[in-house]
């Protein structure tokens, strides 16, 4: 393909040039609950498109397969949860008040999306290639955010000095995501990640002080 028929192309794809700003958004809130519903497998990217009350074809101006479409959702989702926890993080001085503000914000959403903890915990283990290929970026910015915290956290005192902040930062993630995961698959209690999510800074808390 030429460099001007490519250029071409991404015109044509660019969101901007069809005068609807809002329709990929409607199309990735659309994914969420038909992913959440039917899984990522079973998905028809015509299901995607009824859900978001758009034709089958306009799915393909914004996304060129379902793989394409569940990465994006992810990115999209990943970069939303970061600006929750930057934002978040501003109204917070002490490395240990942050770090309880990431449990909370990130088990927040899920509660309040359960949708998108379906999607997020479950679906995205449906797709190898999209973890191995295209979540690591999204995944590492998120740990060095939560690591940088860590590692403050101990430069001031707060925390042990022995532990590696990015082990820390692992760590952390993956209790917040295994507990997001049962209460997804569990469709646990309305409240229940709430009451988590104060047990499991305590955990971490009470284990990084010095």
């Amino acid at each position: 393909m030429s460099e001007s028929s490519l250029s071409s192309r991404k015109k044509r794809r660019s969101p901007r040039n069809l005068g609807a700003g809002d329709k990929r958004e409607r199309i990735l809130d659309a994914a969420v609950r038909v992913f959440a519903q039917s899984g990522f497998h079973a998905t028809r990217v015509s299901d995607v498109a009824k859900a978001a009350g758009v034709a089958d074809g306009t799915i393909y101006l914004y996304f060129e397969s379902k793989d394409e479409l569940l990465r994006s959702l992810f990115e999209d989702r990943v970069g939303r949860l970061l600006a929750f926890v930057q934002e978040g993080l501003a109204k917070h001085e002490t490395a240990k008040a942050k770090l309880s503000a990431i449990i909370e914000l990130q088990l927040g959403v899920y509660e309040g999306e359960p949708e998108l903890a379906e999607v997020m915990t479950v679906i995205l283990r449906q797709s190898t290639k999209l973890l191995k290929e295209h979540a690591r970026p999204g995944f590492m910015a998120y740990l060095d955010a939560i690591a940088t915290i860590v590692a403050a956290g101990q430069k001031n005192g707060e925390f042990r000095s022995d532990a590696s902040p990015h082990f820390v930062a692992r760590s952390l993630f993956g209790a917040i995501d295994g507990i997001a995961l049962t209460w997804a698959l569990g469709k646990a209690e309305r409240g229940g990640l709430s009451r988590a999510a104060t047990q499991v800074a305590e955990l971490f808390l009470h284990g990084l002080l010095p």
